[in-house]
């Protein structure tokens, strides 16, 4: 097998040849491109290139975040920076090849912008652009710029250096305390100290042992996950093999939920190519280290994306948490010590290793250190998938960067965090992206997902939806969590009906807080979170709903979900006045 150095130079090779050779034609072909129509314009890229006889290299890409401007699609020629087109559509293919391809002009539309040291006249600089001026892209460094299914793209921007750095120079648990003091905590939700959780790992006894990367990411609003896989897959897969290293684990699994093809397949293209070059298997760059990873699925499970129902998901077993003690990382999956991170987490590792732990932790704020990976949707003018450092405000998030409200109409609400998360008012515009200070506010940063309410929207009505889509996902195995949130949907049902009964705020709350003390893992514990906040935050829409028997927007006045049925683990839900089941609403658990 090579060594990395020689990697590096096949790797600087081919990139050199990139940028001199020919045309460079980069593709974003995430999910937000993807939904844009960005396959239809690759096609037409390809068949205008044939047609032409022009030699060019096409490339799909990851997201560049700006996800409002999908399709993206971007030329370099040779010894040029790139130029950037915007929302493009395959009938603007041909205009854009002849001018720019074939005459070196810039068209006269759908230009976004320009990337490189020479400025291109009239075309602004891609930086320069409010949802690109106030990101630092760590985890997302590299998506939008290099092909995910290249390997030696990766390498050619400093990927597999970090392994190499911890292989050649670093002993196990150096790599552990640089984790640690770089102030790294988890970006699933928990926010817990990463290099602590990692040493929780060492104490275990082993081999086997095994590192589980989490990729279930089943919140409503939030694709930063799989933004990673689709755009950069290498750089979880050296961080899975820096924690396995660190850790003495011998084995990883990517879990990604089923139905996600595209973090899937170049996820698994990755592995492949990792395996190929010597980066994983035995003997890793030459040295007597081995590590393994492969992709494990998961079906349609939002409690699947809990560590431990993880697990049992893994064996082949249904989703459901276990009882804890003990923890993972002294019995995990198939009863070895076992430890799980999300991919955000791991994908930090390898810049944190590559420019040390004070490079790090001087970027964030108090103890929240680093950058948060913000999905921002909803009602919103610039949406996108933003990497900004710890401490910025929310305010600067939505108006800054995302543009505002859509339409000139005033923010009424933000959700945060997920359906676990909170509702956070319009006056919470000066709360920073802190970990501690979210929780403070009532509201949770959990996985990075921000959906912006306008004020047309019913805080009875978004309340209703989060606390159906999180009985709808309860797993059933705890009676507080399974029971608890049937009964809350049930009074929440009859208060946007304008059918509520005097106790039912306070009966709300007594609910929650036996389902934040008895149940089994944080579906239930966090279940009650988002009608707090809704009571905090929006009582007088709760109050006009309850004492004047109407709803302040006109939300509630649409057909209204109710329970037609219970089973065990599910309910249908049937929109009022209907007859039957909506189709496939009882069966698509």
């Amino acid at each position: 097998m090579a060594t990395y150095q020689e990697l590096k130079v096949e790797a600087d090779d081919r990139w050199a040849v990139l940028l001199s050779e020919k045309p460079w034609i980069r593709v974003g072909t995430g999910m937000c491109g993807h939904a844009a129509g960005a396959y239809d314009v690759l096609s037409s890229i390809r068949s205008e290139l044939d047609a032409r006889g022009i030699d060019a290299t096409v490339d799909e890409v990851g997201c560049l975040g700006l996800c409002y401007a999908e399709p993206l699609v971007d030329i370099q020629l040779p010894g040029k920076p790139r130029l950037f087109f915007s929302n493009v559509i395959p009938e603007d293919i041909p205009d854009i090849v002849d001018s720019y391809v074939v005459d070196g002009s810039v068209p006269g539309s759908k230009v976004l912008g320009y990337l490189g040291r020479d400025p291109i006249q009239g075309v602004p600089d891609l930086k320069s652009l409010p949802g690109m001026h106030h990101q630092k892209r760590i985890a997302l460094r590299n998506a939008g710029h290099i092909a995910p299914d290249d390997v030696y793209q990766y390498i050619a921007q400093g990927g597999y250096s970090a392994i190499q750095k911890a292989l050649s120079e670093m002993e196990p648990l150096e790599v552990i305390q640089a984790i640690t003091d770089s102030g790294l905590r988890g970006r699933g939700g928990a926010a817990f100290s990463t290099g602590i959780k990692w040493s929780f790992l060492v104490r275990s006894p082993g081999p086997p042992k095994y590192i589980l990367c989490n990729c279930e990411e089943g919140d409503p609003g939030a694709f930063n996950d799989k933004g990673i896989l689709e755009g950069d897959p290498h750089m979880l897969l050296e961080g899975m093999a820096l924690a396995g290293y660190a850790t003495g684990a011998t084995k990883g699994f990517v879990f990604i939920r089923h139905g996600h093809d595209g973090p899937i397949d170049r996820t698994e293209r990755a592995i492949e190519q990792a395996y190929e070059l010597g980066l994983l298997g035995q003997n890793i760059l030459d040295t007597d280290w081995s590590f393994d990873i492969e992709v494990s699925l998961t079906g349609e499970s939002y409690v699947s994306g809990e560590e431990t129902a993880l697990m049992d998901a893994i064996e082949g077993k249904r989703a459901m948490p276990r009882f804890r003690p003990p923890f993972p990382a002294q019995a995990g999956v198939w009863g070895k010590p076992t430890n799980i991170n999300n991919v955000k987490t791991l994908a930090y590792a390898p810049s944190i290793i590559a420019n040390g732990s004070e490079w790090f932790s001087s970027i964030g704020v108090n103890k929240s250190t680093g950058t948060a990976i913000i999905c921002l949707s909803g009602q919103i003018e610039r949406p996108g998938l933003y990497e900004v450092p710890m401490g910025l405000t929310l305010g600067e998030v939505i108006n800054d960067i995302g543009g505002g409200v859509r339409g000139g109409k005033q923010l009424k609400m933000l959700q945060t965090g997920g359906p676990l998360g909170g509702l956070l008012s319009a006056d919470s515009l000066s709360i920073k992206l802190d970990f501690d200070e979210m929780r403070a506010a009532g509201a949770i940063l959990g996985s990075g997902g921000i959906i912006v309410a306008d004020e047309d929207t019913c805080a009875v009505d978004i309340t209703r939806v989060l606390v159906a889509f999180c009985q709808y996902e309860s797993c059933g195995k705890c009676f507080p969590c399974r029971l608890g949130m049937e009964h809350l949907l049930e009074i929440i049902e009859r208060i946007s009906r304008f059918e509520a009964r005097p106790e039912d705020v306070e009966l709300m709350r007594n609910v929650g807080a036996t389902m934040e003390g008895a149940s089994l893992c944080g579906h239930g514990q966090l279940g009650f979170g988002p009608i707090r906040s809704a009571f905090e935050h929006f009582g007088e829409d709760f109050r006009v709903h309850i004492e004047e028997k109407r709803c302040p927007t006109g939300s509630c006045l649409q057909p209204t979900l109710e329970i037609k049925n219970t089973r065990p683990y599910a309910i249908d839900f049937v929109p009022v006045g209907a007859r039957e089941p909506v189709a496939g609403a009882a069966d698509a658990r």
